[in-house]
């Protein structure tokens, strides 16, 4: 972690702003999806939302914003709208109930043990940057459902179903990696609780 990483911005920043937008528009999401019939706009919307995942991390280094409020609200965000995103897209009938299922009791499990360990006194673990890129993968899987379906069971056109399998493969791939990345906080976990533990011991 360099220099700056280590220095707390605050929670006033342009990185933090985007991550606080982020999360407005989700309801946007909802409301495309279950009242209109603007499946592809919901869809790209989507997209532009997990995409922006990167956008907050990149403008926080790049203007030396880096803050503790954001390394806690990003992560967050991210949570909000893996489940939210993969909730809708399933209701609606574009992605099986088993893939969002799968996907639901990880994200579950990675908020209940945040939640636990911050109970526990732990310090802060860095989000893991294959972390970053299952999310990533996932947040690209659910637009591409939802853009390759069709509200009343129609057959699909050729692109859409090269789309839906597109989907599949990189669905697959991010949902793996997201079951090994849990694996994978096993270690900084214990890790951060020793340190919190050990932090409180000197105070």
């Amino acid at each position: 972690m360099s220099e700056s990483e280590n220095v707390d911005a605050g929670w006033l920043t342009w990185a933090n702003a985007i991550t606080v937008v982020r999360l407005g528009l989700l309801p946007v999401f909802f409301w495309l999806v279950f009242s209109t019939d603007h499946r592809a706009i919901a869809a790209w919307l989507l997209g532009v939302l997990g995409a922006t995942d990167w956008i907050d991390g990149f403008v926080a280094r790049r203007l030396h914003q880096v803050s503790n409020v954001g390394k806690i609200l990003d992560p967050t965000a991210d949570r909000i709208l893996v489940i939210g995103g993969l909730l809708a897209v399933a209701t609606v009938g574009a992605v099986p109930w088993w893939f969002a299922i799968v996907t639901l009791v990880r994200e579950v499990l990675v908020s209940g043990v945040t939640l636990l360990l911050g109970a526990l006194g732990a310090a802060r673990i860095n989000v893991l940057w294959w972390g970053k890129v299952s999310t990533f993968a996932l947040m690209t899987t659910f637009p591409l459902f939802l853009l390759t379906s069709n509200p009343h069971h129609a057959s699909l056109q050729t692109w859409q179903q090269d789309g839906r399998d597109a989907g599949w493969v990189i669905g697959v791939m991010g949902l793996t990696l997201s079951w090994i990345v849990l694996v994978g906080y096993v270690k900084p976990a214990s890790q951060a609780l020793r340190d919190g533990r050990r932090a409180r011991r000197i105070l």
